[in-house]
């Protein structure tokens, strides 16, 4: 199992515009190619300015595929030009993390 952790960070005072831009034009079209996210969540405390996506892969190989299907969509590709329009985003932190033994996972 390989979990996808992404944090984003968005403009002070624009957080909610953008999830509000991808909730309508970028989520389903997202969750048709990688199922459906582990976590997505804002930040509460700290930078109110980020919010974090985990997405879950069985391996390497099936999150490359899944990543390039999603990539190939142009449903995908014209949510990515009204987000880069839109500017609210001013960061992205990825973090590939594989489970620890101890700890049983269970895939949602």
């Amino acid at each position: 199992m390989l979990f996808d952790h992404r944090t984003y960070t968005c403009r002070p005072g624009t957080i909610k515009k953008h999830l509000a831009l991808y909730a309508e034009h970028g989520f389903a079209v997202q969750t048709k190619h990688l199922g459906q996210p582990i976590l997505y969540a804002a930040t509460e405390t700290g930078d109110v300015n980020t919010y974090v996506h985990v997405w879950v892969y069985e391996n390497a190989g099936d999150r490359e595929t899944k990543r390039a299907g999603l990539q190939a969509d142009p449903a995908w590709q014209s949510y990515l030009q009204k987000s880069a329009e839109a500017g609210y985003l001013i960061g992205q932190v990825n973090k590939l993390m594989a489970p620890v033994p101890f700890v049983t996972h269970t895939k949602p």
